[in-house]
């Protein structure tokens, strides 16, 4: 058990805060993973599950929603099996995913650097960075088969960056001591998805996979307690359609837009899983959000999005403040070294610049509460709407780097990003420190799933960053793109066949009554968003949402801000549907339509984020709660209380929600503080 001190436990032992709030429910276990050694539970699951013979794959139809690594893996690798598939995205190309902004790279442990590198210590090094809060034997799987993952890349010609001798080079990430990380300079991303994509269009030649552009899912369809289609909007005729599997598979990525400002792209939302959740998916730690030190500041009220600059940068690159807040008007390169402040080298000698993202952006928010911020003052409100002007930005400086390695080499690793940032700021990073700021990125919760990938609706599975299950209360960097291709590639292939495997199921089309409310309710919420014919925009509302949300269920949360935020959504949410203004129409591009539907959406959303953070009296991780800390300010667990993931069920528009709890098991890695010191 995480130890503490009798103050701590004092203030994390008030009576439950949020029982006003939820319904507590019956517990729920992961009834997939097989017993014995942890090395051998997958080998073992794959061999136990069923499988489905190429023949009757012929006669089988999967959809999956959604093109990125673990939907167009995903697709790729059960078309290439021979299954039927229906792959659905709302863009105009698979390759505009959002899996393409991934820029520093992807974890796997090939100790190709031999620096003690092991499947095990991968395992250990996500758990723990997850704060004990991510299931075993799923993490231990994403360890083992990351290996398998480079080799199918490097097969597909993906250009991972190489050593003078050939050979695939390593970097380090944060939250390590070794280097792992494999890389195509700033562009990982892009690189792995152009090679996921190349997978795909050769399925859609063959004719295995039908692809789908331009169709946002807008409602699951559940027939007999089973997934069994889903219904879809033509973005650019408005026309509703219904199609119909006999699985479905959603890899739609995360929710962070629920914040507004994030560095997800402007069209990432959390609609299709929350469909599915309002249809009896739980949705498993929603409060879980990562927020990346290591994003360029916000310049100003107008701004739609932020931009994230690698956290590769922290291998070569030092992040400081000002020892003195009179310093900070200065420029950079006339403070002395002796007045600079090298705070996370300072903090935690063991990690320096390389501590996992949730330490490194708490950090750098502390500095700036200090007033040693750098760059322009922006206009913030506290919790009691009280304006004041604040510096939000640190230091990230490539002067000692470029003094080491020289400008050639340094711009030989970090050349596009290096570049990217002086489009977007109009400073040059080889002349002057890159200015930096915490931002929302990732998100660690999403729908349950168990070992297999299934949510608690049969037929349903969930892949990528729309599940929960991989990254505890933090995801390491460079883990995202592993989890992605590994559920895709690797996982779900071998596990959906266990469920396929009692199909066909009963023939359904537009006339089953289970399919007709579905189409109906689509339609029905449409109209009734054109209908309202308000005076706000969809923007404004979504901002001021994103507002509420990162001021009481950001960076830091406490008992009081979070129960202002759940009164503040309800009001802004009642207000949305007196007063949006919706223009156009339904049978047309119409992307107002487009934004008000996932708005609506967020709000739901938002509210059970900050119920889940209300509920959970502890520091874990991302979610950091001000009454639960140590006494040198890091995240204090409380294991004897919450070691659980917290599985949320749906019951009705403003109805308290079902919290079902899935009690974590740690049998071969020792529960402790978490330290990097």
């Amino acid at each position: 058990m995480t130890t503490t001190t009798k103050t701590a436990r004092q203030k994390a032992e008030k009576t439950d805060a949020g029982a006003d709030y939820f319904v507590v429910g019956e517990e729920i276990a992961d009834a997939k993973a097989p017993a014995g050694p942890i090395e051998q539970k997958w080998a073992k699951r794959k061999f136990e599950a069923k499988l489905v013979n190429p023949a009757n794959r012929r006669k089988l139809t999967v959809i999956i929603v959604g093109t990125g690594l673990a939907g167009g893996a995903a697709a790729a690798s059960l078309g290439e099996a021979g299954y039927n598939v229906l792959n659905f995205c709302y863009q105009d190309s698979p390759r505009r995913a959002h899996s393409i902004a991934a820029q520093g790279g992807i974890n796997a442990a090939k100790n190709y650097r031999n620096d003690n590198d092991s499947t095990f210590r991968l395992f250990y090094d996500t758990v723990k960075g997850g704060d004990y809060r991510a299931r075993e034997t799923n993490v231990y799987r994403l360890a083992e088969v990351s290996a398998n993952i480079i080799d199918q890349c490097v097969a597909q010609g993906v250009p991972f960056a190489r050593e003078y001798g050939g050979l695939l080079d390593n970097r380090s990430f944060g939250g390590v001591q070794v280097q792992r990380t494999f890389y195509a300079r700033g562009q990982t991303g892009q690189q792995l998805l152009i090679g996921a994509y190349q997978a795909l269009e050769r399925q859609v030649a063959a004719g295995t996979v039908k692809m789908y552009a331009r169709h946002e899912m807008l409602e699951l369809i559940v027939v007999d307690g089973r997934a069994r289609g889903i219904v879809t909007r033509d973005m650019v005729t408005g026309a509703i359609e219904s199609h119909y599997a006999d699985a479905v598979v959603l890899a739609t990525g995360g929710y962070g837009n629920v914040f507004f400002l994030s560095t997800n792209a402007m069209g990432c939302n959390v609609t299709a899983t929350w469909r599915a959740h309002r249809k009896g998916a739980y949705f498993g730690n929603p409060c879980y959000t990562q927020i990346h030190p290591t994003c360029i500041p916000v310049h100003g009220e107008t701004q739609s999005k932020l931009t994230l600059m690698s956290e590769s940068l922290r291998n070569d690159g030092r992040i400081w403040v000002p020892k003195r807040a009179e310093d900070c008007d200065k420029d950079p390169r006339q403070i002395a070294e002796a007045d600079r402040d090298y705070y996370l080298e300072r903090i935690y000698p063991a990690f320096g610049n390389l501590v996992p993202r949730d330490i490194a952006s708490r950090q750098a928010k502390n500095m700036c509460d200090e007033g040693r911020g750098v760059g322009p003052a922006v206009k913030e409100f506290d919790h009691e709407g009280n304006e004041r002007m604040v510096r939000r930005g640190v230091y990230l400086d490539f002067a000692d780097a470029i003094g080491r390695l020289g400008k050639d080499g340094v711009a030989a690793r970090y050349g596009n990003l290096f570049d990217m940032y002086a489009q977007i700021t109009g400073e040059n990073p080889y002349e002057t420190p890159m200015r930096i700021y915490p931002a929302v990125h990732y998100t660690m919760g999403g729908l349950w799933v168990d070992y297999d990938l299934s949510s608690n609706i049969p037929g349903l599975y969930v892949t990528g960053e729309a599940n929960f299950s991989d990254h505890g209360a933090n995801r390491l960097g460079a883990s995202a793109l592993m989890q992605g291709l590994a559920d895709g590639y690797f996982v779900l292939p071998n596990t959906i066949n266990d469920y396929l495997a009692g199909a066909p199921f009963e023939k359904i089309d537009d006339t089953h009554p289970a399919a007709a409310e579905a189409l109906a309710s689509v339609k029905g919420r449409i109209e009734a968003l054109l209908s309202v014919n308000g005076t706000r925009t969809v923007d404004s509302f979504h901002k001021e949402l994103g507002h509420i949300m990162w001021e009481y269920c950001g960076m830091e949360r406490t008992e009081e801000g979070l129960k202002t935020a759940i009164a503040k959504i309800d009001e802004l949410r009642e207000e949305f549907w007196r007063d949006v203004k919706v223009t156009g129409v339904n049978e047309d591009f119409n992307q107002t339509l487009e934004r008000a539907g996932r708005v609506a959406d967020f709000f739901e959303l938002g509210r059970l984020m900050c119920v889940d953070a209300l509920h959970r009296r502890e520091s874990c991780g991302g979610h950091f709660r001000a009454e639960s800390q140590t006494e040198d300010g890091e995240a204090l667990r409380h294991d004897d209380e919450f070691l659980y993931v917290g599985a949320w069920e749906f019951t009705g528009t403003g109805e308290k929600p079902v919290l079902h709890k899935e009690p974590l098991e740690y049998n071969f890695i020792e529960l402790k503080q978490r330290s990097y010191k």
